[in-house]
């Protein structure tokens, strides 16, 4: 994977892809080689220069000087009381804490209808891009009444939200992005890595036109929501992106922009995403990062979801579409602070998707509407070169395609707990990683 030179992707240059994070247990091994390519390098040149004749013999070469780092300007300070009634300023209605039961209920839209929820992922998105594109070739995948993506599910998130229209270019974006499109080496002050490739390619992604046909859509009474975390309070908060939409113009395509890219922005591994907002008339700036910290996906607020409560969603049917294996991996795991961050990070994603997935079965049985859910399928191995290999998303976008057009795209209960040991992981040869 080139890291420090941006490659050329023809279809994510010229048509704009729809960008999404690696994994977490990917990037944890390209975080670890993008530092280690920023600083090794040059301590080696350094190590490197001999010594002087003029009395430096046998003395060991000064140490490089630290890399300057970007000076970022101070935070305006603010309190918690500040920021539980901040909003956006011209547009109060595009977002609400996603504590607030109130709030979620009175976002929903007037009718009720089925529901799709998109999981993060990273370019595992390939497989709900692919699985989503053939329900629609097959005639299967209605309007939904509501969406709601987290991460790489909050990129892909209004495009099917537009309509089918948009399928093609979903494959292609999904089948022609890599690593390099996504991020380039070089801390920030704030991160690991630099994510400007990611915002650039978000900001020709989502046009004036994809915002008019979500407004439209919203206009229907249909609802788009993705999540991002609010840092600063450790709150989660659940954009409406087509009220967004609907208000319309330069700060409404900005916003809705910088909500998809705080979606997806790992925190310490990109930077964060401010976002200007406003209460009692004074103006400061929020953190935002990943909404996968809130969840693998998000159906309901935690308390409307709880076993104890006696919640029924409006929906007629709820559709989870989950862009990450749930299988465990067998691997001998490397004595090294990558390898290690990188098996538990990919335990711990399944165990939360998994304890989700029961708590959206619970809350669809006694809501007395259809729980359905779609995973990539156990038998799935295509290799792969590296993070955001076109290749192996390119199989495995045909392998959602396929079971989107199959007879029986979804699951009426939650994948089974694997039992006895794991098979050996192939997530080495896929990755790259040592």
């Amino acid at each position: 994977m080139t890291m420090h030179t941006r490659s050329t992707i023809c279809a994510a240059a010229a048509l704009v892809s729809v960008p999404f994070l690696a994994p977490p247990q990917v990037l944890a091994q390209d975080l670890a080689a993008a530092a280690t390519t920023q600083s090794h390098p040059q301590w080696v040149a350094q190590a490197r220069v001999k010594p002087s004749a003029s009395g430096n013999v046998g003395r060991k070469p000064a140490p490089p000087p630290p890399p300057t780092q970007p000076q970022l300007p101070p935070r305006v300070p603010f309190t918690a009381a500040e920021d539980a009634v901040a909003s956006i300023p011209g547009i109060p209605t595009a977002r609400f804490w996603v504590d607030s039961d109130t709030d979620f209920n009175n976002a929903l839209p007037p009718r009720p209808g089925p529901w799709l929820v998109l999981s993060s992922g990273g370019e595992d998105g390939a497989f709900g891009a692919g699985l989503l594109s053939g329900l629609a070739a097959a005639g299967k995948r209605p309007d939904y009444a509501v969406i709601t993506g987290v991460s790489t599910g909050a990129l892909m998130a209004p495009f099917v939200f537009a309509g089918p229209h948009y399928d093609e270019a979903l494959r292609k974006e999904y089948t022609n992005v890599t690593a390099a499109d996504i991020f380039e080496a070089g801390k920030t002050g704030e991160s690991f890595v630099d994510s400007w490739p990611l915002r650039d390619l978000i900001a020709k992604e989502i046009t004036p036109q994809l915002l008019a046909d979500v407004a439209k859509e919203h206009r229907n009474g249909r609802r788009l929501f993705v999540v991002s975390t609010d840092l600063d309070t450790e709150r989660c908060v659940v954009w409406n992106l087509g009220e967004i939409a609907v208000h319309g113009g330069d700060a409404a395509i900005k916003l809705f922009r910088s909500v998809l890219l705080a979606s997806a922005s790992v925190p310490g591994g990109f930077p964060p995403v401010m976002i200007d907002v406003e209460a009692n008339g004074k103006h400061f700036q929020e953190m935002h990062v990943d909404g996968g910290i809130c969840g693998q996906f998000f159906v309901a607020p935690a308390a409307l979801m709880a076993s104890a409560s006696d919640y029924r969603l409006p929906a007629t049917q709820l559709y989870i579409v989950v862009n990450t294996g749930l299988e465990r991996d067998f691997k001998v795991v490397e004595r090294f602070a990558p390898s290690i961050l990188t098996q538990a990070v990919g335990m711990a994603v399944k165990v939360d998707t998994r304890l989700m997935l029961d708590r959206a079965y619970i809350l669809a049985k006694r809501s007395g509407i259809e729980f359905n859910v779609a995973t990539i399928p156990a038998s799935f191995n295509a290799p792969s070169q590296g993070s955001f290999d076109p290749k192996y998303m390119g199989a495995l976008f045909q392998t959602g395609y396929a079971l989107g057009q199959s007879t029986n795209p979804f699951g009426a209960e939650p994948p089974p707990y694997p039992r006895g040991p794991a098979p050996p992981s192939s997530h080495i040869e896929k990755t790259g990683a040592n």
